[in-house]
């Protein structure tokens, strides 16, 4: 049996692999203007979590599949605002626009 030389892998987290990509401004655009998206991701998650919701649990008091709460929740998917707002309604959520120029 041949015997391979031991390979040193170099492993870095995702928090340095993050902070190095937002460097590139085309990069740190494209983040930040998924900004919005993934505001309404983690508080969907969060909330499901919080009410001790699985995904189907979640999909059948919409009406919906389970496997479209996983899209959503892996941000695959492509809801409607009537969907967001019908979700925000079961999880008790309030949806809040601001306008940028608004003091915050």
């Amino acid at each position: 049996m041949k015997k391979y030389p031991p390979i040193k892998l170099n492993f870095r987290n995702s928090r340095d692999v993050l902070a190095q990509e937002l460097k590139n401004p085309a990069f740190k655009k494209a983040y930040d203007n998924l900004a919005f998206e993934f505001s309404v991701i983690d508080a969907m998650i969060l909330a499901r979590s919080k009410h001790g919701m699985t995904q189907a649990k979640l999909a059948k008091k919409l009406g919906t599949k389970q496997s479209a709460i996983a899209r959503l929740e892996s941000g695959r998917g492509n809801p409607t605002l009537a969907f967001v707002q019908r979700l925000a309604n079961v999880l008790n959520l309030d949806l809040k626009l601001t306008p940028r120029y608004a003091k915050r």
